[in-house]
């Protein structure tokens, strides 16, 4: 009996078509069906970084099926992660023949011609479904919303939908640019396009330009800190131009501009309108940055003292919930110290 080698367990892989020879692929087998593959740009583009920052010996899933959610990295890691897909641009596999889905007797499947029309798209051997690149960078959470996720985790593959009036990939572009895959592509775009970077911006802005920011950013910490120590609303229940009282922010910053000219030239109708620093959810972070500056001021100054913490809850008039804590220690001078945190 003739003794088997490992060798004899795998078979040749066949060659592929002459007409990429010297495009930069990337050849893949399957197992299943005896078919070649290839990926195209496997090579990375440059875009923001050079290709020697990239460290091949990473492992780094490329198929849309297989790898992991870009909200699955360490935020701090993220952008790099993002950085790298966009090296290497989507996930576009060329078949010589790929898998047959659907009824007996009028099967479908993908058509590699797809690539050119829709550049976002990617194609998974793994699932045999099709896939959104940008959507997949910089996806849109739309919670509660039925089907969001099939071109990001699921995968699309009803053959049938595509072509015609009613297409599928048609469907999830849309025209709106604030659409999920409107939204997607413009970050995928401006994440090429190293000029519209925030550092860039930044370095491109003129000596008064900044001066203005600051003293706008600055007038807004300014009313954040006064407000808080007072312990007072920051906005009221209708902002809106046409009443007279709309909210102790507000107010303040038109007290102030009413009172100093430089102040009053670069705030409210003077600012641009993506820079007034008076949103609610820029007064929120003002107030977050406040809020960890006092904890590590607190947890400095008791350091390893020995401490207690007292928490009382009442509620008041209005049938709502109030906590006070109150943190005792003593300090490295042996002088009892009371704080007390609403």
């Amino acid at each position: 009996m003739k003794r088997k080698t490992i060798d004899s367990y795998f078979s040749k892989l066949k060659p592929t078509s002459e007409s990429n020879v010297n495009a930069p692929t990337e050849t893949v087998v399957d197992a299943t069906q005896g078919t070649s593959t290839q990926v195209l740009d496997e090579e990375p583009s440059k875009t923001r970084s050079d290709r020697s920052t990239i460290n091949i010996d990473t492992p780094f899933m490329r198929d849309p099926a297989l790898r992991k959610p870009i909200n699955s990295y360490p935020s701090e890691e993220r952008e790099e992660i993002i950085e790298k897909f966009i090296n290497y641009g989507p996930y576009q596999i060329l078949m010589l023949e790929y898998p047959k889905s659907g009824p007996d007797d009028h099967p479908r499947r993908f058509q590699s011609k797809w690539f050119k029309t829709f550049n976002w798209l990617e194609y998974s051997p793994t699932t045999d479904a099709a896939y959104c690149f940008p959507c997949f960078l910089f996806e849109k959470k739309l919670f509660g919303k039925f089907g969001s996720d099939i071109f990001t985790a699921q995968g699309f593959k009803n053959w049938k939908m595509i072509g015609g009036e009613n297409c599928a990939f048609e469907t999830h572009m849309r025209k709106d640019i604030n659409s999920a895959h409107g939204y997607s592509v413009q970050c995928w775009k401006d994440f090429k396009n190293p000029k519209s970077h925030i550092d860039t911006l930044l370095e491109n802005l003129t000596p008064k330009q900044n001066a203005d920011n600051r003293l706008r950013l600055g007038a807004s910490i300014e009313i954040v800190r006064w407000l808080t120590f007072q312990k007072c609303a920051f906005r009221g229940q209708d902002e809106s131009a046409k009443l007279k009282n709309q909210g102790n922010f507000l107010k303040m910053l038109k007290l102030l501009a009413s009172y100093n000219k430089e102040i009053r030239d670069v705030v409210l109708e003077n600012a641009s309108q993506n820079a007034k620093y008076i949103a609610s959810s820029i007064q929120k972070e003002i107030l977050h940055i406040f809020a960890q500056k006092v904890q590590k001021e607190i947890r400095k100054e008791i350091n390893d003292s020995k401490f207690c913490i007292i928490i009382d809850e009442s509620r008041d008039i209005s049938k709502r919930e109030q906590m006070a804590i109150v943190l005792r220690f003593v300090d490295g001078d042996g002088v009892k110290l009371k704080l007390i945190l609403i």
